[in-house]
């Protein structure tokens, strides 16, 4: 039996002979060994760390133009950077292979928790400020573009959740990911950029204008989105067919049976993919309620086709403008009108 402390994947080096190039039944390893187990991953690792860099030295060209980033920001791209190695580097990673409930973790990661960090560290935001007034218009400019306001909306990233939940769970994708390492990969990048998609306009502030959703619909989106979670974690645990044999075959006995594997991974769809949405739903609920009693606009659906209505009349104006502030909005509303007024 081959031991060894350190796997090499997603997407490694050529000619570096690795775990991820066989089928997993193939090198299966021991229980005590694959406790050791660190996945190296040159890519992934390589990006993260670039993706670092430039956040932190955007922070300091922010401070620098005089605009104070919050340090929970930072924060929150450091959680995500971990929770990252967590998912990909880790013993988890490893394990992910081999136990059916130890991928439902890592999934649960990937298209939750990280995009959530991710995008409560705002680096869109962050790009315009730090690149100044040339680099804000531009920002705003792609954010305005038609196609990219309709990717980033609910009516396209809750299918896009729905999809990659049930699509690689219930379908035998599984299986088919276990025999194709690349696959697998592919998988796992599939989760994070959808789950970034679904989180943006739901828990973020950095996309303006007609983008900015009101507390209904947020609320209705998590609300929706557990749907998917639901019907994936009963389903896995009520059925008595593997869905997905190869991780049983792959561990040559050890840990627990196929079924009982697959019931974890279920409960664990269920509870945690609920619960991590309940969490983000009493949040949101919370926003709402303060931002009727503080008499705030943006609760209702009024007020977002209003601001929809407020973005098109905006596109071509150069104000520079926060569309989180109302009374700045309004005024430059207002301004727009008057520069139509006189044009006419």
């Amino acid at each position: 039996m081959r031991r060894a402390l350190l796997h090499v994947g997603w997407i490694s080096l050529p000619g570096v002979v690795q775990r991820a190039a066989m089928h997993p039944s193939a090198v299966a390893p021991e229980s005590p060994e694959i406790l050791q187990t660190w996945v190296f991953t040159p890519v992934v690792t390589s990006l993260m760390i670039v993706a670092s860099i430039l956040y932190v030295y955007g922070t300091v060209r922010a401070r620098r133009a005089g605009v104070a980033w919050p340090m929970v920001r930072v924060l929150s791209w450091f959680v995500a950077m971990a929770l990252l190695v967590f998912s990909v580097n880790s013993v988890m990673a490893e394990l992910a292979t081999h136990l059916f409930w130890a991928h439902m973790v890592v999934h649960l990661v990937l298209i939750t928790v990280v995009p959530m960090f991710l995008v409560l560290a705002e680096p869109i935001r962050l790009l315009a400020t730090a690149t100044g007034e040339t680099g804000d218009r531009r920002v705003r400019a792609f954010l305005g573009n038609r196609v990219v306001r309709l990717v980033m909306s609910p009516i396209v990233g809750l299918p896009l959740y729905a999809f990659a939940l049930i699509g690689t769970h219930l379908t035998g994708f599984q299986d088919l990911a276990l025999d194709n390492p690349w696959l697998k990969q592919l998988e796992y990048a599939g989760y994070f950029v959808v789950g970034w998609i679904f989180m943006l306009p739901l828990i973020g502030n950095e996309l303006c204008g007609p983008t900015k959703l009101s507390h209904p619909l947020r609320f209705a989106s998590f609300l929706l989105a557990m749907g998917p979670d639901t019907l994936v974690g009963v389903t896995l645990m009520m059925t008595t067919t593997e869905l997905a044999p190869g991780y049983a075959a792959s561990r040559l006995g050890w840990g627990p049976t196929g079924l009982e594997d697959q019931s974890a991974a279920g409960a664990i769809m269920w509870f945690g993919g609920d619960g991590l949405m309940m969490i983000l739903l009493l949040v949101v609920a919370f926003q709402w309620i303060t931002a009727e009693a503080t008499g705030k606009r943006g609760g209702g659906m009024g007020s977002w086709l209003d601001s929809a209505r407020r973005g098109q009349l905006m596109g071509e104006s150069d104000v520079d403008v926060d569309v989180d502030d109302d009374e700045a909005a309004l005024a430059a509303y207002n301004a727009r009108l008057r520069e139509m007024n006189r044009g006419r």
